[in-house]
């Protein structure tokens, strides 16, 4: 909570004083741009609170949290809140549901919202009471009902007697102080998710589900490969097909409009069928990407630059390793949907975009429209954690629905699309130097990272990086993926700065700038490479210089709250007593997410047979205030699945033409029967702001697997994924 700064005095162009001016106090999170309290809250007469975020849910459980911290505030049940999803028409704009900042920035609005939400109806209850204004704080309420404190048998009312929208026609002051953690009941309680029944009777509430009257349904032929060029279409032998409402061709955008979704599936294959396209091999060398990498022009910054302010010691050791990661798939179980209605002075827009006022701008510069003819309102559908083809499926039903004024089209992508045609992760290349002094402590650190850029969202430039917007008879210029600054959590350079108090050090990022394969964010962005090779490194000096891993991290670790969670977590596992078998190995590391979010220690066990397995994985976080216990561990747990799949199977599969990993047999992912045992233990701390979980785990997950098989083969695999074939070459790379 921030309070009003001091006044401030106006000057005019002529240097003289003019009139006093407050200066607009800084509120928390989200709320500073957003600071009408009725952007984000209502309160009903029929016993509900509607909260509004801009946040989006999409498995997180940010919902059942931001509803949790809202009925606190408010003193109201739980089973009060109705969270109404994400719309341009209504809510506030929080930009992207990203980064692991939706507690920190939604929750920290919202709690402040209600906060001055609860002291304006108390005010509004001592007039309808007709209590002196000096009475104001007897005034208590349980679950919406408002008296005097203590005194249930005189006069009450509640929010529901009380409410009125004008009430909340004002803007947050920032005067109103939220509760202290010593005063929460619901907050830090474990909750059950409010989306999980839903899902798990398999009620409809995926943009998948949603139905309108009079609805169509489209598909879209996408070309074969990036840069291919249209040369021929018969769109009348698809246009002749039953139950076929219309075909749309734009350049080289093609695609069709059904009756029914059956319709449309047959009338895309044929159209995938009359399309001839002429393609050129513009692909890199799959099996060496970082040789590719550290080939490109490049733009080099500086991230860090840490200097001792005396002499280092004279180094007694020196070590250098190299790490990569390959080009990743979002890899959703659900392929991405959107559905759209095009009027002649207005778009509609159903999506699950995690960036919907992101998305919408990018609509209104593709389709030539003003942005405030688009609404665009978000429905739940298949989590990504990332730039998957959300938005893109958006922007391709609002073109089809252009050729039916009037009509919703529902444009569902192929699993082919889902896989070959979203935006990757970012393949990476690290290279990591160290010195060592005559005490056994890194006198000198050097990390280099390259990488395409990690983010080409919509919304963040004045050229939109839809896809369909680069295929158009007017294209647009495809755009490489940029960085985002690193004071906003980075891309490329992400957590590339060590956590670590080392004597100096030097961190530099080289984005490429060229882009092959189109890239944007996917979750943790450069933080899963950058941290599993630093957290490797380590591993490999510690075992060079015959120290202990757990020691050797804690001999250069002062942060307190990173030594704990590092000191849990080998705790949990056992690690002091752990014993050594042939085939069998332990590794940890430790991580802050972006330098500044969770923290988050992990200890991996592993069995290496023909391929290999992880058996187990305890892990302890710091998420500062853990608003839903429960829920934290929730995406710990995800994470941490996710990430054990990145590391042993994923890899995108490409020649020098096209995409070749459109199936789940061409894109393995971990199967239920390849799931650890996770076991999570909090570290809470009710005194610090609450920190996203959701991204904390893929950096330290995988640093801990790379060093488990180390620990049980004696071989380092310094390359992702750490499939039987890349042991096999890192083995005889070491015998070489």
């Amino acid at each position: 909570m921030s309070s009003a700064r001091p006044a401030t005095m106006a000057v005019s162009q002529a240097g003289r004083s003019t009139v006093d001016l407050p200066r607009v106090p800084v509120l928390p999170g989200s709320l500073n741009g957003n600071r009408r309290l009725s952007q984000w809250l209502a309160i009903h007469p029929d016993g509900t609170v509607l909260i509004r975020s801009g946040k989006v849910e999409f498995g997180q459980g940010i919902g059942t949290a931001l509803a949790q911290i809202a009925a606190e505030e408010l003193d109201v049940a739980l089973s009060r809140i109705r969270l109404v999803p994400a719309s341009t028409a209504t809510g506030p704009n929080e930009g992207l549901t990203a980064g692991s900042l939706s507690v920190q920035d939604s929750g920290s609005a919202l709690r402040q919202v209600c906060a001055e939400a609860r002291a304006i109806y108390l005010k509004a209850a001592a007039m309808r009471l007709n209590l002196p204004r000096d009475k104001l704080a007897t005034l208590e309420v349980v679950d919406g009902s408002i008296r005097a404190r203590g005194d249930h048998s005189g006069p009450a009312t509640s929010y529901w007697a009380l409410a009125d929208d004008a009430l909340l026609e004002c803007e947050a002051g920032g005067q109103v102080a939220p509760k202290g953690v010593a005063a929460h009941q619901v907050v830090g309680r474990a909750v059950q998710r409010l989306d999980i029944p839903d899902k798990v009777t398999g009620q409809p509430r995926f943009i998948h589900d949603m139905t309108l009257p009079g609805m169509l349904y489209g598909r879209v032929a996408h070309p074969p490969s990036t840069g291919a060029v249209l040369i021929e279409v018969d769109l009348a032998a698809v246009q002749a097909l039953p139950g076929v409402v219309a075909t749309v061709r734009d350049g080289r955008f093609l695609g069709v409009i059904a009756d029914s979704e059956y319709l449309a599936v047959r009338a895309l294959n044929k159209l995938a069928a009359v399309a001839h396209w002429r393609e050129a091999g513009a692909l890199p060398d799959m099996h060496d990407l970082p040789a590719f990498l550290r080939s490109q022009p490049v733009e080099t910054t500086q991230v860090a630059d840490k200097k001792p302010d005396t002499e280092p010691p004279v180094a007694a050791h020196s070590f250098h390793a190299a790490y990569s990661r390959p080009f990743l798939a979002h890899a959703s179980i659900g392929p991405s949907c959107a559905v759209a209605r095009y009027h002649p002075a207005s778009l509609e827009v159903w999506t699950h975009s995690q960036g919907i006022y992101n998305l919408r701008a990018d609509l209104a510069l593709t389709l030539a429209l003003p942005a405030d003819t688009i609404t665009v309102q978000h429905v739940e559908g298949a989590g990504c954690y990332g730039h998957n083809g959300a938005d893109d499926v958006a922007c391709d039903a609002a073109l089809l629905a252009r050729a039916v004024p009037g009509r919703p089209v529902q444009v569902q992508w192929t699993r082919e699309d889902e896989l070959g045609c979203s935006p990757f992760g970012a393949a990476m290349a690290v290279e990591l130097k160290a010195d060592v002094g005559v005490d056994g402590r890194i006198s000198d650190w050097q990390h280099e990272v390259w990488s395409t850029g990690h983010s080409m969202r919509p919304g963040r430039s004045k050229v939109p990086v839809l896809l369909a917007a680069t295929l158009l008879e007017k294209p647009f210029e495809l755009q490489i993926a940029v960085n985002t600054p690193l004071a906003t959590g980075g891309g490329s350079e992400r957590n590339a700065v060590p956590l670590y108090d080392f004597a100096q050090w030097r961190v530099v990022s080289h984005r490429t700038l060229t882009m092959p394969i189109r890239t944007s964010s996917l979750r943790s962005l450069g933080a899963h490479c950058n941290i599993f090779a630093i957290e490797s490194f380590l591993d490999e000096i510690a075992a060079r210089l015959g120290v202990d891993p757990l020691e050797f991290r804690l001999r250069h670790l002062v942060d307190p709250r990173a030594r704990a969670v590092l000191e849990a977590a080998a705790q949990m596992a056992g690690w002091s007593t752990r014993t050594s078998a042939e085939g069998r190995g332990m590794g940890l590391a430790v991580a802050q997410y972006k330098n500044s979010g969770a923290y988050c220690a992990v200890v991996a066990s592993i069995d290496a047979g023909q391929e290999v397995r992880v058996d187990r994985l305890w892990i302890a976080v710091d998420v500062g205030l853990a608003v839903n216990p429960d829920g934290v561990i929730n995406q710990i747990e995800g994470g941490a699945i996710q990430t054990v799949s990145w590391v042993l199977k994923e890899a995108v599969q490409f020649d020098r033409t096209r995409i070749l990993s459109t199936s789940w047999e061409s894109y393995p992912i971990v199967r239920f029967s390849e799931v650890p045992e996770v076991q999570v233990q909090i570290i809470n701390r009710p005194d610090c702001k609450s920190v996203g979980a959701g991204e904390a785990t893929h950096g330290p997950v995988a640093a801990a697997i790379a060093n488990a098989v180390a620990d049980a083969l004696g071989v380092r695999v310094r390359s992702m994924p750490l499939t039987a074939e890349a042991i096999t070459r890192a083995a005889l790379a070491d015998e070489a």
